[in-house]
């Protein structure tokens, strides 16, 4: 098909459709980002727990984990943020792209190109932030298996 017949409206539509598949992705890096949060919350509130009710040897380490967990919830809590930028950086190519062609006759062509870019960053910086978190998570993990085991060993 001759794409000179194609009306430029399409173009603009086919256009503004690509940032849907980068919406689509932060919109699954969100669920499961609130998911996570949600689980290392609940981790946290069961360790405080616990601390109320020990006493002793036992003490440090719940509070070392505790920590641990606040952290991993302030690396989540950033991701988040981030990925709620980058939502709004996608969105506003969409709109970009619409106000250029409609309103701009193509004068800033740039924009929408700039806010992809930045999105695309967000994404970065929130994965890197959900990769540290879960290194976190697995090394709070094997200290608690180390503990236990420990503990095992110690029993006649």
């Amino acid at each position: 098909m001759d794409t000179s017949t194609i009306p430029a409206s399409y173009a603009v539509i086919a256009a503004m459709i690509t940032p849907a598949f980068f919406l689509a992705a932060v919109g699954s890096l969100l669920i499961s980002s609130n998911n996570r949060l949600a689980r290392v919350v609940d981790r946290m509130r069961i360790e405080i727990q616990r601390l109320h009710e020990t006493h002793g040897d036992a003490r440090p380490e719940l509070k070392a984990r505790i920590l641990i967990h606040r952290r991993r919830s302030y690396l989540v809590l950033g991701a988040l943020r981030l990925l709620y930028g980058s939502l709004s950086a996608f969105v506003g190519t969409s709109i970009a792209i619409a106000v250029d062609a409609a309103v701009l006759d193509n004068r800033m062509i740039w924009l929408p190109t700039a806010l992809t870019v930045i999105g695309v960053l967000l994404v970065f910086a929130a994965s890197l932030c959900l990769g540290h978190e879960a290194r976190l998570g697995v090394r709070t993990l094997h200290r608690e298996l180390e503990n236990e085991l420990a503990l095992e060993r110690q029993r006649p």
